[in-house]
């Protein structure tokens, strides 16, 4: 895979005002759901804002200290991600997206002062029964590293038909009883999330998609009201476990049904048995335990 080196980070703002426009219908356009971006984009030379790195750990629950969170390199390059998704060439709209998967390996820890090369590319689309998936792939190496310390794939949904989509007269399949709260047990932590919290996170991360900041935006897209970032759910769930997570880490997520705002979030932290140092985490409705807003596991590389 070649990259093209970008001068730096772009705007994230910016590219969602493409994005918006890149969502129109325009007739001739490219966006027929079978191309690819033919090479990826990196930035070298990153540094971490510290005063943004301590209103990230504020807003997510974490703990501040100089070795970087699993999930904040995120936000520093999600605008690389968005620079694939505005390549004529990317497959589908960037807005509307589903943010499905997530998984992270930090192979070794990412610290404030680190100088960060960072690179991302696009691949293996393929069909899904909600429409077509792609993964984006981010690496971060430090300074003149040719093995990258931190790895994430973000496994994105546009929601369509494709030939895997069951037939419109299938039947649906029975929903399974919810569990009770005698089965899984009391939550590890139950926590509230706010529209202002949100909205802090959306000002930390740069992520001001419509449908996180804006109740008219979020029912442009089908949602009751704004919703809390995929992400944001993410990086909440570490603060149960933090001190407990291995050196060498993989934490793989599902995001399930959205947290629609404001909520009550149930989170359960569960470890393995005698020999497995796994963790198991969900996030799900305290007054509803059907309803799961994401799964994750954390494991040792």
């Amino acid at each position: 895979m070649e990259y093209t080196r970008l001068p730096g980070i772009p705007n994230l703002l910016g590219q969602y005002g493409k994005a918006a426009v890149g969502a129109l219908p325009v007739v001739g356009g490219s966006r027929d759901g079978t191309s690819m971006p033919s090479t990826g984009v990196e930035v070298t030379g990153v540094r971490v804002d510290v005063a943004n790195l301590a209103a990230y750990a504020r807003v997510c629950g974490l703990r501040l200290t100089d070795e970087l969170p699993l999930t904040y390199p995120f936000t520093l390059a999600f605008p690389l991600s968005m620079q694939l998704m505005l390549d004529p060439d990317y497959p589908v709209p960037a807005m509307g997206s589903v943010h499905l998967t997530n998984e992270i390996e930090s192979r070794r820890a990412l610290r404030v002062g680190d100088e960060l090369n960072i690179r991302a590319h696009a691949e293996n689309l393929r069909e899904h029964p909600a429409g077509l998936l792609l993964d984006v792939v981010t690496e971060i190496r430090t300074g003149d590293d040719d093995e990258p310390a931190w790895v994430q794939r973000s496994g994105l949904l546009s929601k369509r038909r494709t030939s895997l989509t069951p037939p419109k007269d299938a039947p649906r399949p029975p929903k399974p009883a919810p569990p009770t709260a005698a089965e899984i047990g009391d939550p590890t932590v139950v926590k509230s999330v706010s529209e202002a919290q949100i909205s802090e996170y959306a000002a930390v991360s740069g992520d001001r998609n419509p449908i996180h900041v804006s109740g008219v935006g979020a029912k442009a897209f089908g949602f009751p009201n704004v919703i809390a970032h995929g992400m944001w759910t993410a990086a909440t769930l570490l603060g149960v476990v933090e001190g407990e997570i291995p050196r060498r880490a993989r934490y793989s997520v599902e995001f399930g049904k959205p947290v629609i705002l404001p909520a009550k979030l149930g989170i359960y932290a569960r470890r393995g048995g005698a020999g497995d140092p796994a963790w198991s985490l969900s996030v799900r409705n305290p007054k509803k335990l059907g309803t799961v807003h994401a799964t994750a596991t954390i494991e040792e590389l």
